[in-house]
C-alpha cells in the first residue's frame, strides 16, 4: 500500500519539487543581475534590500506560473496514459526548455540594463526591428560575458540533474480510481493557486500586478528592476495599452490652470521673427558626467573630463546648472529633443500614439520657409529615425546610404554607422549646399557599444576608467573639427547651435549613478553672433529645446511642447520631468519629487547629490509640486489618447 500511495502522489510531489528548483533559478538570475550592475543598485545588504528580494518572489511566482502552466497541466492531468516514460521525458524537456530560456533572458538583460536602467519589455522588438547588425552585437557581448554563459550552463546542468522524474504508476495495480481522484483534486487545487499567483494575490481587490507595482518593495526606483524579472516584464507588456488617463483634475479648466503644454506667441527681440538657421547636434551617450566644464566641483575640483573641444565650446555658450534628458534610450531622445515629447511609460514612437497628428521643430520651421534635413550615419531606417524624421517635417534624410554614395564605404565602423569624424564633416558640407534659412539635426553614433574608435586614433585616445571614455574623447575631437569647418562657412554666424545627448551611459561617479543622476545630460546653446559663455542657474531638459529655440528666433505662432522657453522663464519656474520604472521624477526649485502615479514616494534636495536623505513630508512645497506633476501627466495621457498633440 505504501508503494501504491507513493506512485499515486508522485506527479504532485514532482511538480512541487521542480517548481521549487525554478524559484532557486530565478534567485540565482537575480543575484547575477545585481552583480553585473552592482554600482547602480542599493548595496546588497543595504536598508530595504530584504524587501526587494521578498517582493521579487511575488513577481517570480507570476512569471513561473505563466511560463510553466502547460507543464503543470501535463503533469497533473488525470489521464492514465501519461504513465509512460516517453510522456515524462517530453514533460522534462518542456520544463528544461521553458526555464532555460527564462534564465537566458534574465542573464542577457542584466547586460542591457546599464544602458536603460529598466527591465526589457516587448517594445525592444520594435526598437531593433530595422537593425541588420544585431548578430554581431550579440556575438560580441557573448564573448565579453563568457562568465554569464558559464553560469547559464552550470545552472541548466544542475536543473537537469536535480529534476524529479515521478515514478511511473504500476499498470498492474488496479487503483486507477484513486489515481484519477488524486490527480483531479490536485489539478482543481492548482488552478486557483495559479490564478492567484499570476494576479499577485487572492483578494478581489488585487488586480493583476504590473511592472509599476515593483516600486512598493524598493528603496529607490532603480532597484525596481531587481524586484522584477525579464520574463514577467515581457509577458505583462504584450499587447498592453501603454497610456492610461488619470483623473487628477475633474475639469479641463482646472487642469489647464495648473499646466498646459500649449505655448503662445512671445516675441523675444525687437525685430520679430528672425529666420536664423537652426542646427541641433544629438550626440550618442554624451552624458554630462564626461564634460569637464560642467563638473568643476567634481573630485574636489580636480576633475578634467574627456571633452576639451566641448569645454571650449561651452566657454562661448549658454548652459544650465541642472540639465536632464527625458529618457534612457536613443528613441526616447529623438521625440524629446525635436518634438518636445518626453518618454512616459514606453518610448513614444513605439506606441500607437506615434500615429497621432504631431510635428516638431523641423515641421514648424518648414512651414515658415525653412529647408530641413536630418542626418544619421547608420543604415537608413535604423532605429526608426528615418520614419520619425519624415513624420515630423524633415524634408531630406542623409544616412549611411547617401554618405557612401558620395564618399565610398571605407568610413563604416563595421557595426553601426559611419565614424563621427567623417560624418560630421559631411554634415557641415551638406549644410553649405542647403538654401538658407535651414533647420538640421544630426545624430552621431561612435560613442556607442561596442565602444571602438578608428584604428588610426588608437594611440591618441587611450582607454579611460570606462571603455566608453576613449569613444567620448574621439567624438569630442570630431565635434571640435565640425565647428572648425562650420566656422568657415558663410551661414555660420546666422545660426543657432544646440548640443545635447540622446541619453546618458556608463558612469564612474556615484553622483551620476543615482535615480536622477542617470538622467544628467548636457544642454548647450551656442549663438556665434553672441559668443558669451554663461552658466544660468536654471533647470533644463531636452523638451525645452523646441520652445527655447522658437523663442530665440522670435517665432510668433502657438505651438505644443512639454517644456519651456528657458531664456524667457524665471529660474523659479524652470522644471524637468522623467520616468523611471513606474516613478515620475519631477525637478523644480532645488528639489526632486518622486511620484508613482498615486502618491509621492520621496523628496530630495538637489544639493543631496547622492539622494540619501528623503525629505518626504518635510518639504513645504511638496503638495504644490505633486499637483504640478499630476497636471503634466494628465495633459500628456489625455493628449496621447485623444490625438491632441497639435496646439
Amino acid at each position: 500500500m505504501k508503494r501504491i500511495l507513493s506512485q499515486i502522489y508522485a506527479p504532485v510531489v514532482a511538480v512541487l519539487w521542480n517548481l521549487l528548483l525554478v524559484y532557486l533559478v530565478y534567485q540565482v538570475a537575480r543575484l547575477a543581475y545585481y552583480a553585473e550592475n552592482a554600482s547602480l543598485f542599493t548595496p546588497l545588504f543595504g536598508e530595504g534590500m530584504g524587501d526587494v528580494f521578498r517582493g521579487g518572489l511575488l513577481f517570480d511566482t507570476s512569471a513561473i506560473i505563466y511560463t510553466n502552466a502547460l507543464y503543470i497541466l501535463l503533469m497533473l492531468l488525470p489521464w492514465h496514459k501519461k504513465e509512460h516514460r516517453g510522456y515524462q521525458l517530453f514533460c522534462k524537456w518542456l520544463f528544461m526548455i521553458v526555464n532555460g530560456l527564462a534564465l537566458a533572458i534574465n542573464l542577457a538583460d542584466s547586460v542591457y540594463f546599464r544602458y536603460t536602467l529598466r527591465r526589457t519589455t516587448t517594445t525592444v522588438f520594435s526598437e531593433f526591428s530595422n537593425e541588420g547588425n544585431l548578430g554581431s552585437i550579440i556575438g560580441t557581448e557573448f564573448l565579453n560575458h563568457l562568465y554569464l554563459v558559464l553560469l547559464f550552463a552550470v545552472v541548466v546542468a544542475a536543473l537537469w540533474l536535480l529534476y524529479a522524474m515521478p515514478r511511473l504508476y504500476d499498470r498492474r495495480i488496479s487503483h486507477w480510481g484513486r489515481y484519477y481522484l488524486v490527480c483531479l483534486l490536485s489539478l482543481a487545487l492548482a488552478v486557483p493557486l495559479c490564478v492567484a499567483g499570476i494576479r499577485g494575490g487572492f483578494t478581489t481587490a488585487v488586480r493583476p500586478i504590473t511592472i509599476s507595482n515593483a516600486n512598493q518593495y524598493t528603496p529607490r526606483p532603480t532597484d525596481a528592476a531587481l524586484v522584477l524579472n525579464t520574463p514577467f516584464s515581457l509577458i505583462r507588456t504584450i499587447g498592453k495599452n501603454v497610456f492610461t488617463v488619470p483623473h487628477y483634475f475633474d475639469t479641463p479648466e482646472a487642469l489647464t490652470a495648473v499646466y498646459t503644454p500649449v505655448h503662445h506667441a512671445s516675441l523675444t527681440n525687437d525685430t520679430g521673427f528672425v529666420k536664423k538657421n537652426v542646427v541641433v547636434l544629438i550626440v550618442e551617450s554624451f552624458g554630462r558626467e564626461y564634460i569637464g566644464a560642467l563638473n568643476k566641483g567634481l573630485e574636489g575640483g580636480r576633475y578634467q573630463g574627456y571633452t576639451p573641444c566641448v569645454d571650449s565650446l561651452i566657454s562661448h555658450s549658454t548652459t544650465f546648472t541642472h540639465s536632464y534628458c527625458n529618457g534612457r534610450k536613443s528613441i526616447d531622445g529623438m521625440p524629446s529633443i525635436l518634438s518636445s515629447i518626453p518618454m512616459f511609460v514606453e518610448p513614444f514612437f513605439l506606441t500607437p500614439s506615434s500615429m497621432n497628428d504631431y510635428t516638431g521643430l523641423a515641421g514648424i520651421l518648414a512651414a515658415e520657409g525653412y529647408e530641413t534635413a536630418f542626418f544619421h550615419g547608420a543604415q537608413n531606417g535604423s532605429m526608426g529615425f528615418q520614419a520619425f524624421a519624415q513624420k515630423t517635417g524633415f524634408q531630406h534624410y542623409f544616412g549611411r546610404t547617401e554618405y557612401e554614395a558620395a564618399h565610398g564605404t571605407d568610413d563604416f565602423d563595421g557595426t553601426w554607422a559611419i565614424w563621427d569624424e567623417p560624418f560630421l564633416q559631411y554634415y557641415a558640407e551638406e549644410m553649405s549646399r542647403m538654401r538658407e534659412p535651414f533647420m538640421t539635426a544630426v545624430f552621431t553614433a561612435s560613442s556607442h557599444h561596442p565602444f571602438v574608435i578608428p584604428e588610426k586614433y588608437q594611440q591618441q585616445f587611450h582607454e579611460g576608467k570606462l571603455e566608453i571614455h576613449k569613444c567620448i574623447r574621439y567624438t569630442d575631437m570630431a565635434i571640435g573639427r565640425f565647428f572648425e569647418t562650420a566656422s568657415r562657412q558663410p551661414w555660420f554666424r546666422n545660426t543657432v547651435f544646440v548640443l545635447t545627448s540622446d541619453h546618458t551611459n556608463m558612469s564612474d561617479h556615484p553622483e551620476y549613478q543615482t535615480d536622477l543622476g542617470g538622467f544628467c545630460s548636457p544642454i548647450i546653446v551656442y549663438d556665434p553672433s553672441q559668443p558669451t559663455g554663461e552658466m544660468q542657474d536654471k533647470i533644463a531638459q531636452q523638451t525645452d529645446i523646441l520652445p527655447t529655440v522658437l523663442g530665440m528666433i522670435g517665432y510668433q505662432k502657438p505651438h505644443l511642447g512639454f517644456g519651456i522657453d528657458l531664456f524667457n522663464t524665471p529660474a523659479s519656474d524652470t522644471w524637468a520631468v522623467n520616468y523611471l520604472n513606474g516613478i515620475y521624477q519631477y525637478v523644480k526649485n532645488g528639489y526632486v519629487l518622486q511620484f508613482d502615479g498615486q502618491q509621492t514616494k520621496a523628496v530630495y534636495a538637489l544639493s543631496d547629490s547622492l539622494m540619501q536623505h528623503n525629505l518626504l513630508g518635510h518639504y513645504p512645497a511638496q503638495g504644490q509640486m505633486e499637483q504640478e506633476v499630476k497636471a503634466i501627466i494628465q495633459q500628456y495621457m489625455e493628449r496621447m489618447t485623444q490625438n491632441r498633440l497639435l496646439p
